[in-house]
């Protein structure tokens, strides 16, 4: 990595300082605390929230250390609640190229982050519209895999759903027909609503359509429906079966969602969604949808 020394760097510092400040406790779900002596967070919780170090973190509000990757950017963002300006402003000081708006690294709207991080024993995630997970809580992680680490097409569970056999191991054979015809009608909704100019979409509708006859057949339909609400039987590699009701929460944009799973009613996965908080994330490898 990059050692950091220039003016700019050190404006990086300050800025990720004043932001720190600006944040009280409870708006990141923290505990307050008697014993504070700083208006905002402290710089380990804001390292706890981003996943880095806390010396690697002061080390960036000195503006000294290693250039932030893009990937530590955007967690830096959402763990501060940075608005997307603020996001883009802090790509620029660290000299990396502000990424495009949807896509894995993708600014997460800051209601949404709110409302995920307030639903602890609910496994829940933000996705884009194209099916990019976010960012997902520890109870999502452990039901449906971590998804941290893929990048570019293979980021959209879609794309992943219609080109990679392992990626159906998430539900039932019985249930695939189901999923892939819902999967193809929300597409077809998504890109609708984008910009005529957008790419994203219509470059991984071209790339579905010459890989995967199945999906060629699914688009010729048109079927259009935005998947709001859904009953899933999600395979647990550890758990078993797990039967949910998937719920959405659209942005105003409706370029990103909010995705919760609750138990269906009239099934034990209620019990069963308890214990992933003692399975957790461990031998987990079906990727997530």
């Amino acid at each position: 990595m990059e050692d950091m020394g220039s003016a700019k760097y050190t404006e990086l510092g300050a800025f990720l300082r004043s932001r720190r400040e600006r944040i009280r406790p409870a708006d990141v779900g923290l505990p307050t605390g008697p014993r504070r002596r700083v208006p905002g967070l402290r710089r380990d919780e804001v390292a706890q929230l981003a996943g880095a170090s806390v010396d690697y973190y002061n080390e960036l509000e000195r503006g000294a250390g290693s250039r932030p990757s893009e990937q530590m950017i955007a967690a830096l963002a959402r763990a501060l609640r940075l608005t997307a300006d603020e996001r883009d402003h802090l790509y620029h000081l660290a000299d990396r190229p502000v990424p495009a708006r949807d896509g894995a690294a993708s600014h997460v709207h800051p209601g949404m982050l709110d409302l995920l991080q307030r639903m602890p024993s609910t496994p829940a995630q933000v996705i884009t519209d194209l099916h990019v997970p976010l960012v997902q809580n520890p109870l999502a992680v452990a039901l449906l895999g971590d998804q941290s680490g893929l990048r570019g097409p293979r980021a959209s569970f879609v794309y992943r759903w219609f080109t990679e056999a392992e990626a159906r191991q998430l539900y039932p054979e019985a249930d695939h027909e189901h999923q892939s015809r819902a999967f193809v009608a929300d597409l077809r909704a998504a890109a609708a609503r984008r910009d005529a100019k957008d790419t994203e979409a219509s470059s991984m509708i071209a790339s579905l359509l010459d890989l995967c006859p199945e999906f060629a057949a699914l688009w010729a339909r048109h079927d259009v429906a935005f998947r709001r609400n859904d009953r899933k039987r999600i395979i647990h590699p550890v758990i078993g079966l797990i039967e949910v009701n998937c719920l959405n929460l659209f942005s105003e944009d409706g370029r990103q969602r909010l995705l919760w799973f609750t138990p269906a009613v009239g099934t034990d996965s209620a019990g069963l969604l308890d214990l992933l908080t003692v399975v957790g994330d461990q031998d987990i490898s079906a990727p997530a949808g």
